[in-house]
Order: C-alpha cells, then sequence, then structure tokens
C-alpha cells in the first residue's frame, strides 16, 4: 500500500513549508527514518525523515515550491506499484513524518469547509482569522492558493482601498530609493518577525528581574566538566547546567510550565526547555525533551548535537517541537542584561546575561563575585507576578547552591 509523505506543521500557526531539496529522486528505494529532503519553515531549515519503506513516486512539489501544511507531496510505493492518481490534501491532523514529543498534541487545520449541502470554501487558517479582524466576506473570494485556497494575501487585496478611494501622495525619490533597495526575508525572518510581533501585541507580558551569584555553579562546571568531556565527548557549558536547574525549578513550580491556548490554561505532562539558538536568517528554538529527568551529561550531548544540526541546517522537526519553556543565553555577546519575547504559547522564558565579576555586599562587606542577571519574562494570563517571583527565586537558590539540585 502506497504511503503518503505530506508537508509536515510543526506547530498550530504555520500553514505552509518551503521545499528546499530532495534528497532522493523519482524511483529510487528509500528506508524509514532515512533522509528523504529538506524544508524551510518559519522555525528553521529542517530535514524530513522517510515515513516507511518504498520507491519515491509521484513527486508534486519541486525545490523551491511553498506548500499548506497537510499537502501529500510524494509517494512511497511497492515495487511495480503506481502512486495514486490524485496527490490532494493528506488529513488535517498530519503532523511531521519523525514522531513528534508526547506532548505535542496540536493538529494544523489545513482547509475549512462548508457546511453539508454548501459549496466548500478553501481557506488557510491565518486568512480565516485575518478575514475576521478585517470583516471581509470570504465566500465571494477567489483563491489564489494551492486547489484554489484563500491565502492572506487573497483576503489583504480585497480589503485594500478600491480604485475610488483618494489617491494617497506619490513617494518621494528618498522613499522610493529606501524601498527599492531593501533585500527580500526569507520565510524564517520573515515568519519570525510577524510571530515576535503577535506575540508583544497580543500576549500581556510582565518582567522580573534577578541578580544571582555564580561561585558555586562556576565551581561545579570545572568540577563536573572532566567527567562530562569524558562520557559525552563534548565540554560542559554553564548552558547545560542552566538547563538542568531550570528543569528541575519548573518541576517545583508546574504553573511556569504551562501553556495558554483558545481553551484557557494547559498543564504541560513534559519539561522540554527550548533553548534559543542563533542561525544564519534568525534564531531558532532547539528542544531539550524532558530535560528534568536527564543528567549532565545527556543534556550536554544533546545541546551539542543540536547546536551543530542548528548550524548546518539539518535540524529534524523533533528537534524544535513541543518546547514548553525557553532559555535565551546571551552571555556569549557580552551582554549584561536584556528582555525577551515570549515564545506562544509558552508561559514564559527566561532571558540570560553574561556572568561578570561585580562588587556586592557579601556578609556586610564589599566583596567581588562572579554576577548573572536573569530577567524572566512571562505571560499575566497564565501566572500572576508572585508565582512568577516564587520560581525565580526557586531557581536563584538552586544557582547559588547546586549541588542539591545537580545529584
Amino acid at each position: 500500500m502506497a504511503i503518503s509523505v505530506v508537508m509536515p506543521a510543526l506547530e498550530m500557526a504555520q500553514e505552509t513549508g518551503k521545499v528546499l531539496a530532495w534528497h532522493k529522486k523519482e524511483g529510487d528505494t528509500v528506508k524509514k527514518g532515512e533522509p528523504l529532503l529538506e524544508i524551510e519553515t518559519d522555525k528553521a531549515v529542517v530535514e524530513i525523515e522517510a515515513p516507511g519503506n518504498g520507491i519515491l513516486a509521484g513527486i508534486s512539489a519541486q525545490a523551491g515550491a511553498v506548500i499548506p501544511v497537510g499537502v501529500i507531496i510524494a509517494w512511497l510505493v511497492a515495487a511495480g506499484e503506481k502512486p495514486p492518481a490524485q496527490t490532494e490534501t493528506a488529513a488535517p491532523s498530519a503532523r511531521a513524518t519523525s514522531a513528534p514529543s508526547t506532548s505535542e498534541r496540536s493538529s494544523a487545520t489545513i482547509k475549512s469547509a462548508a457546511p453539508s449541502g454548501s459549496t466548500a470554501i478553501q481557506i488557510s487558517p491565518k486568512a480565516r482569522r485575518l478575514a475576521k479582524e478585517l470583516g471581509i466576506d470570504t465566500s465571494a473570494l477567489t483563491g489564489t492558493g494551492p486547489d484554489g485556497t484563500i491565502t492572506a494575501e487573497d483576503v489583504q487585496a480585497a480589503a485594500a482601498p478600491s480604485k475610488s478611494s483618494p489617491v494617497s501622495p506619490a513617494p518621494s525619490a528618498e522613499a522610493t530609493n529606501a524601498a527599492s533597495s531593501g533585500e527580500p526575508l526569507s520565510q524564517i525572518a520573515r515568519l519570525m518577525a510577524e510571530r515576535t510581533t503577535q506575540s508583544w501585541t497580543t500576549v500581556p507580558h510582565f518582567f522580573l528581574t534577578r541578580e544571582v551569584d555564580c561561585t558555586e555553579v562556576l565551581a561545579a562546571q570545572k568540577r563536573l566538566g572532566p567527567a562530562g568531556e569524558k562520557n559525552a565527548g563534548v565540554r560542559l557549558t554553564v548552558s547545560d547546567l542552566l538547563v538542568a536547574l531550570v528543569a528541575r525549578a519548573l518541576a517545583k513550580h508546574p504553573a511556569m510550565n504551562a501553556s495558554w491556548s483558545g481553551a484557557g490554561i494547559r498543564q504541560n505532562t513534559e519539561i522540554n526547555i527550548s533553548l534559543a539558538m542563533a542561525v544564519k536568517d534568525g534564531v531558532v528554538g532547539a528542544v531539550i525533551h524532558r530535560a528534568n529527568s536527564a543528567n549532565l551529561n545527556e543534556i550536554s550531548a544533546q545541546r551539542h548535537e543540536l547546536t551543530e544540526r542548528a548550524r548546518a541546517n539539518k535540524l529534524r522537526p523533533a528537534d524544535i517541537s513541543g518546547g514548553t519553556f525557553t532559555i535565551s543565553n546571551l552571555g556569549m555577546y557580552k551582554v549584561d542584561a536584556f528582555v525577551a519575547i515570549i515564545t506562544p504559547p509558552q508561559a514564559a522564558t527566561l532571558a540570560v546575561g553574561a556572568i561578570a565579576d561585580r562588587v556586592v555586599a557579601a556578609a556586610g562587606k564589599p566583596a567581588v563575585r562572579p554576577m548573572m542577571t536573569m530577567t524572566l519574562s512571562s505571560d499575566h494570563r497564565v501566572v500572576d507576578g508572585a508565582r512568577a517571583a516564587e520560581f525565580l527565586n526557586t531557581l536563584a537558590d538552586a544557582i547559588q547552591k547546586p549541588d542539591g539540585w545537580l545529584a
């Protein structure tokens, strides 16, 4: 029986993916789990694995094509078998071909059908939201997307002023030059801009800041480093220690590990730490799954592998899916402190600055200590200031006395 290869959905808000390259060509034999193609999503460039064994056939999306999530783009068939004649949309709940985290249960709706007995209207989720905001009647629109799907661009075009509207003044030469000199954004950069704007303008952020003494955590890094290097083959970093300590602190404060959904607050059963990593076209959140139960060697090895794959544009769908809390560390860039934007639907993001020697009061006397500033951005719909402060206090205690938390 033929196996469909679909454009995967890595999150609810994702609508499309761009095919970058096929690792196999039509007629090649592939095995389940073998790298099949690369796609670009709003999060990153990811490598999609074959969902089964078979011969690659019926490729309908070539490099450069932007395809709605859930749409079948190829088939894996048996010897002598032909791919189904009609390569349309897969089930609305189609997910990435590699298995996602168990905490990731959201499905991606590809198209909406009108009630039974009426003509079906195919419209993307983003276009539906935009039409509702602008008061546009979608039944009168003609879609320009695949299979006549109404896109956000179609809605925007319908909402544009008519030709009878007053004509705007001609732009100045300076404005024209500025517009023509701009470079087009990649899909990752464009959607990252859209998502951060949406988060900043719709999520009620509030911020808590705390300075912590890193004397003991640096001592722990030095003491535990040789063991980590021997067992995992990579250097133990402060980020590894932070992942472990944050995850363990979240286990004591589950409200900070929750998410906001349309129905309200959703409690996450797993603690999956997303590490913000800089890539060519923006920032990607690489996820260390079940970090609260992983030891330092496992965390360090996962972080190293994710970093290497991110640099090589080889991230897999599971690498960027299922995050429940984000850590953004700019200490390596010598940044003292900053404020981070929350990654919906997560409840919070921790922004971490550089560890630097500062003069502080110690036992009533001035002393030089390696200090670090943490800023916690929280969603006020999910947690209040008191609960966020309790979490931050627990985390600060863990950083200042890590041995009891890392055993």
